[in-house]
């Protein structure tokens, strides 16, 4: 492999491993105030993507992206009002079901919505032939959107979390929900408040990557397990974590089709993900009681 193609393949890896970081992202803001590993993240990036789409057709493409976001997190906020506020105490079998079929119920209406036509926004600067060359490497314009992205997400998340009142009380009731409630905390509007965040994030990253993915009504699916393997690889709850295993899960990928047919690169994540719950359930980073469910 000549060093052209190899870091080629590296720009590719390191570009996709940002994007399943971001859906990584979204699952360990909701774990980390709930417990809830909500396997419907996948179709909050959907959304996004799909709704921007189609507001793009009637105004400009950063109003677009801005109502698409906030529509999603409207969605996100009514999905725990709806299927998760009411439940008392649910086992992990439960909610794992719940969100399965919330994310399957999503997936449905998307496609009464929007068919099964593959949709993709415009190139947020450049074209989809434009590129920026570096050292022999061709890198497109929206691979920098992407990292940049991901970049300010990450920073944000983390003084949102350590330095804002708000992220103190949703990390309180993470730690203990009911001491969070004796201290005046409302745990409800937490829960409500983590899965606004988590929407929101994850509409974000739908409307960045669909000029370069695209997206479609079932484009969630792939990326939600893809999500999930970086989240339990990195360790369920630390977002900066996350950037790391999602980035080597990428590279991982990128560099697996030079060694094996295109068809089993997503057999390689959820090989990775199944090794990493038989050897190490916290992942390379976590703590060794992640998969304790928090008291909900």
């Amino acid at each position: 492999m000549s060093a052209e193609l190899f870091f080629q393949y590296l720009v590719a890896g390191v570009t996709y491993g940002i994007i399943y970081s971001i859906v990584a992202i979204g699952f360990n803001i909701i774990y980390n105030t709930t417990g809830i590993i909500n396997f419907a993240q996948g179709e909050f990036v959907m959304l996004g993507g799909m709704t921007a789409v189609t507001l793009n057709g009637f105004m400009p493409l950063p109003a677009a992206i801005v109502v698409a976001v906030l529509v999603t997190m409207a969605i996100g906020a009514l999905v725990e009002i709806v299927f998760i506020r009411w439940l008392v105490n649910p086992s992990v079998l439960r909610m794992i079901i719940i969100t399965i079929g919330l994310s399957i119920l999503i997936r449905e209406i998307a496609l009464h919505v929007w068919d099964e036509k593959v949709r993709a926004l415009p190139y947020f600067t450049g074209t989809s032939v434009s590129s920026i060359e570096v050292g022999g490497v061709h890198i497109s314009p929206q691979v920098l959107w992407v990292i940049g992205v991901c970049t300010v997400i990450v920073i944000i998340l983390n003084f949102f979390f350590s330095c804002t009142s708000m992220g103190r009380q949703m990390r309180a009731c993470s730690d203990n929900r009911n001491a969070a409630r004796l201290c005046g905390i409302s745990a409800r509007n937490m829960v409500t408040l983590s899965f606004v965040l988590s929407a929101g994030i994850g509409a974000l990253a739908g409307c960045v990557v669909s000029p370069i993915t695209y997206v479609q009504y079932d484009s969630g699916t792939g990326l939600a397990i893809k999500g999930f393997t970086v989240a339990i690889l990195g360790g369920l709850g630390n977002s900066m974590a996350a950037v790391a295993a999602g980035i080597l899960l990428g590279v991982l990928e990128s560099f697996s089709i030079w060694v094996m047919p295109t068809a089993f690169k997503d057999a390689l994540s959820i090989s990775i993900l199944l090794i990493i719950l038989f050897a190490r359930p916290s992942g390379l980073f976590g703590s060794r009681e992640v998969f304790s469910m928090k008291e909900f």
